[in-house]
């Protein structure tokens, strides 16, 4: 590791010695941030797989259901049944901090068109089984969001941990070795200079002496 380079002065040593306990304070801080972000992304992780296997499961049963219930009526007939929406559905979105991360909150607004009933249509022309399936398609709305929700924080966390993983690995091992192998080159210089001083005030007495004796 090549040492900064600096004058080997004392000013520098007390400047690079306050630098590295700044450097090794934000290490530790970083340090415990990054695996705080690890354990919630874990934990998060899990959590959206439980849910996404949830969600496949229950949308794939409800168009299987859908599909067949489909198949009992005439194709005139069920695309009437879906030809105006009954809902309206809009999404608001918030924000807030997970670990200094901006990580999404979604929440749905939902109008209904006319009546308030699950069931827009008449039935009579539908039968048990596509009712089921669109009330099985439309209850997975609330999981689909938290999905949603969950996967983009997942995203924005590994975003984040990466960048702390780069400033981690940046104090650990290259500015932190930098600041302590120039601070032990000037502490060196510093020695050999005071050791230099010293032998050099001794020579100066030893003439003074052999010259008073003289």
């Amino acid at each position: 590791m090549a040492k900064l380079n600096v004058k080997p002065t004392r000013m520098e040593l007390r400047r690079l010695k306050s630098q590295l306990a700044t450097a090794t304070s934000g290490h530790k801080l970083l340090k415990d941030k990054q695996d705080e972000l690890m354990r919630q992304f874990i934990k998060l992780i899990r959590e959206n797989n439980t849910l996404r296997e949830k969600v496949e499961n229950g949308l794939v049963d409800s168009m299987q259901d859908f599909v067949l219930a489909k198949s009992l009526e005439n194709d005139q007939i069920v695309q009437g049944l879906f030809a105006v929406p009954s809902k309206e559905i809009s999404l608001r979105m918030q924000t807030e901090s997970i670990m200094s991360v901006r990580v999404p909150r979604m929440f749905t607004d939902i109008y209904e068109h006319g009546q308030s009933d699950s069931a827009y249509y008449s039935y009579s022309n539908s039968n048990s089984g596509m009712d089921e399936a669109i009330d099985s398609i439309s209850a997975s709305l609330d999981d689909l969001l938290k999905l949603a929700e969950i996967e983009k924080t997942c995203q924005l966390m590994a975003d984040e941990i990466e960048k702390t993983r780069r400033r981690v690995n940046s104090l650990e091992f290259r500015t932190i070795p930098q600041l302590e192998e120039t601070i032990y080159f000037i502490e060196m210089k510093l020695e050999e200079s005071e050791r230099a001083n010293v032998t050099r005030m001794m020579k100066v007495k030893d003439m003074d002496k052999n010259k008073e004796e003289v």
